[in-house]
């Protein structure tokens, strides 16, 4: 099996991180005797200093050619007085549009091990297991029109949807939930909003051709409280794209930090992969930014780009093994004394090594 991976590490901390991704990655391959390819491109503020612009023509191309990518993270504050356009951010954007991908898959998943980081009680958290379906092309990030008129002193941007961008990310959210515990909670504001309206009229609609999920509506308010009292209550979570970003990062308290988040954007002509963090510039070259959202990210990769569920599996494994073990980065650590404070660097050769040992185990059983 033959896989193409571009990736494309970004900004801050963004190098540090797909290092460690990439490392687990190449760990499977030879397990597998999988042929997979790695190739790295710039893009966002690393890519405006190397070429002028956050997304290179170069990268585009190397990304649709790529079964999958891989990408860090992007933004650095050098770049806030850059129009909205030419900024780090724009690359993603650009990428994200070009490749096609619609839906966004963030997991939520509270780790046993890490119930004291969240600022919730763990008897709230406790089997927490949410996956967010985030439509990721449309809405106020992609709505024409948009400006800023700075001589008047007034800006706008537009909520737009189609009935079609709605349907294709339904159906996503839907058959997901069909894998899990097979329930929906479609978040929206159509109390206020024409465009929840529509959306919320649509996935009425597309539950119907799913008579076995449970549908449930809910205003964005009401989750982001309810995200933070009954996690438990949530399997899938369907919503718009602000929507989606605002709660789906309100959601990593419940893992106990943003760093450990990962995310696939699939449905297009190649998926993007990257965990949910930034680029975090204040910690980047200090090898202590989190990598294990970036490994977990590469967990997704090999689910949903290689088709390889087992491979996947055994990465989120020894994430879990690495934690129960009681190793922990600068941001998961909270002043205890009791754990083991990794750098970026042994944090990921944790996971790689846990990752040998169960390959070993598996050589050893198929050997027998």
């Amino acid at each position: 099996m033959r896989l193409n991976v571009l990736v494309v590490p970004g900004d801050g901390i963004g190098p540090e991180v797909t290092g460690q991704a990439t490392q687990v990655l190449r760990a499977v391959a030879d397990l597998g005797g999988y042929d997979f390819r790695f190739r790295e491109m710039p893009i966002g503020g690393v890519a405006i200093n190397q070429q002028g612009t956050p997304l290179p023509p170069e990268t585009l191309e190397a990304a649709l050619e790529s079964d999958a990518v891989l990408l860090g993270a992007v933004g650095d504050n050098e770049f806030n007085s850059l129009p909205p356009e030419r900024r780090p951010e724009a690359g993603v954007l650009q990428l994200r549009k070009a490749l096609g991908g619609f839906a966004n898959l963030r997991p939520s998943f509270a780790y046993p091990t890490l119930a004291s980081n969240s600022p919730l009680r763990p008897e709230v958290v406790e089997g927490a297991d949410i996956l967010f379906v985030r439509e990721l092309l449309g809405g106020l990030y992609f709505g024409e029109p948009r400006s800023w008129d700075r001589e008047n002193k007034q800006a706008w941007n537009t909520m737009r949807y189609t009935r079609e961008e709605i349907v294709r990310v339904a159906r996503v959210a839907f058959e997901v939930a069909g894998k899990r515990r097979k329930k929906v909670t479609s978040v929206d504001k159509a109390n206020v909003l024409e465009v929840s309206q529509l959306w919320r009229a649509t996935v009425t609609e597309i539950a119907q051709q799913y008579p076995g999920i449970t549908l449930e509506h809910q205003y964005v308010d009401a989750c982001a409280m309810h995200l933070m009292n009954t996690p438990r209550n949530f399997d899938v979570v369907l919503t718009e794209n602000l929507f989606g970003d605002i709660l789906s990062d309100e959601a990593a308290v419940i893992t106990g930090s943003l760093g450990m988040l990962p995310s696939g954007t699939i449905g297009g002509s190649v998926n993007l992969y990257e965990p949910v963090h930034g680029s975090a510039p204040d910690i980047a070259g200090k090898g202590i930014a989190n990598p294990l959202g970036a490994i977990l990210t590469a967990a997704m990769l090999l689910r949903y780009s290689a088709n390889l569920e087992q491979e996947a599996q055994m990465i989120e494994t020894s994430v879990r093994t690495v934690l129960e073990q009681g190793y922990r980065t600068a941001d998961l650590a909270r002043g205890d004394k009791q754990t083991h404070v990794s750098s970026t660097s042994e944090m990921g050769q944790q996971v790689y090594s846990v990752l040998n040992e169960i390959i070993d185990r598996r050589q050893s059983r198929h050997a027998v």
